[in-house]
């Protein structure tokens, strides 16, 4: 097995949790990853085994119940966790950066203070509903309205590909929502929606290709109500604040998508050495040497591509392409690597209880959520001044 863990490079403490996580995403996750997998299952202990770790709350500060520690603390979490289940480490990353995440960026105290602690804890999970029917990376298409009536927003409208917004331990979405209009151009604000809220209504899960084990569902919301002090920032600038969290949202994806790419070289590796053929390991076969190492390097470039785009966002410098390039280049990784991995395997890599063939599932959608390749190359294009 690859263990970069083992270089030196990286600080004692990031190390040491790295490690941890690894342990727990070993011994107690990929014995059950299949298992969810075929059933579509929610993984309810090893979602409470990662609030017990306090992995919901790393980024956080300790007044809120979290870990005090940082971004790049989570990313690292997220990349041993996706090596074993993208499904568990989708979870994690959705139920920080776009669950908890908006609320600490651009919550009041109350918010924060009302929210915070359950979500760090991992005792509850929030989602946020951006995507619609006609609406993604076009804020332009959003349809969900917002108006106020008697101190209260009265919310109307449908989301679609919602994660962790049905499951038992769902609390809050976030919604953006169309609160006003100036000749053609929409004014978008975010509004808390408690779960428990009359009117909001969490459809039935979709039947996905990957991912099975993670919560996805599309929401409607009809006549729902919420106080009108659940706006969550400035009013008009729910779009423009949820740019940010997708920024910071795409290091942890890249983060998530290089544990995928790790993962795939290290079956990859520990299969070729196993596996005969001809009266020898097939990893003897240059054909297949070549193609793991090609699956290393592309791993290897893409976890350098993260850790620059996690170093210039903690530093407080604009990282915006460098989140892009991140996730382009992990995503297409993770999705090369598990293509290579289940031609490794032959025929057992087109079985779902290998991890390869369930990485092959689940990785398209890396290149897909939370911007897809085209959308990260137009900002890269953006940033380059074209």
């Amino acid at each position: 097995m690859t263990d970069y863990l083992s270089t030196g490079t990286l600080p004692e403490d990031y190390r040491d949790l790295a490690l941890t996580v690894r342990d727990f995403a070993q011994s107690v996750v990929a014995p059950v990853a299949a298992e969810h997998d075929a059933n579509h299952t929610f993984p309810y202990k090893v979602v409470a085994g990662m609030a017990e770790m306090g992995l919901f709350g790393l980024p956080f500060p300790e007044e809120f119940g979290g870990m005090g520690g940082d971004y790049f603390a989570l990313c690292l979490a997220l990349e041993e966790l996706g090596k074993v289940d993208q499904s568990v480490a989708i979870t994690l990353e959705a139920g920080v950066s776009l669950g908890a995440m908006p609320i600490y960026r651009f919550g009041n105290r109350k918010q924060q203070e009302e929210w915070l602690p359950q979500l760090t804890s991992g005792r509850s999970l929030a989602a946020f509903g951006l995507t619609e029917p006609d609406a993604g990376s076009d804020a332009g298409g959003t349809r969900t309205t917002a108006t106020v009536d008697s101190g209260e927003w009265v919310v109307n409208g449908r989301k679609q590909f919602i994660t962790n917004s049905g499951t038992d331990i769902t609390t809050l979405v976030t919604v953006t929502a169309v609160t006003g209009q100036t000749g053609a151009k929409k004014e978008i604000s975010t509004i808390l929606v408690p779960t428990d809220t009359p009117g909001f209504v969490a459809e039935p899960a979709y039947n996905k290709v990957g991912w099975n084990a993670s919560d996805t569902h599309p929401l409607t919301f009809t006549d729902v109500r919420v106080p009108e002090e659940n706006l969550l920032g400035e009013r008009g600038r729910g779009y423009a604040n949820f740019l940010r969290i997708l920024d910071e949202g795409r290091i942890a994806i890249a983060a998530l998508s290089v544990g995928a790419a790790q993962g795939c070289v290290d079956e990859s590796v520990r299969y070729a050495k196993e596996r005969l053929a001809f009266g020898q390991p097939i990893g003897r076969n240059q054909a297949i040497a070549f193609k793991i190492a090609r699956m290393e390097a592309r791993a290897h470039a893409a976890r350098t591509a993260y850790y620059d785009a996690a170093a210039l966002m903690l530093s407080g410098k604009p990282f915006k392409k460098e989140a892009s390039i991140a996730k382009l280049v992990a995503s297409e990784a993770a999705m090369d690597n598990s293509r290579d991995a289940t031609q490794i395997f032959g025929g057992n890599g087109f079985m779902n209880e290998y991890a390869v063939a369930r990485h092959y599932r689940d990785s398209k959608i890396l290149e897909i959520g939370e911007g897809t390749t085209e959308v990260q190359l137009m900002l890269i294009g953006r940033e380059l001044g074209l």
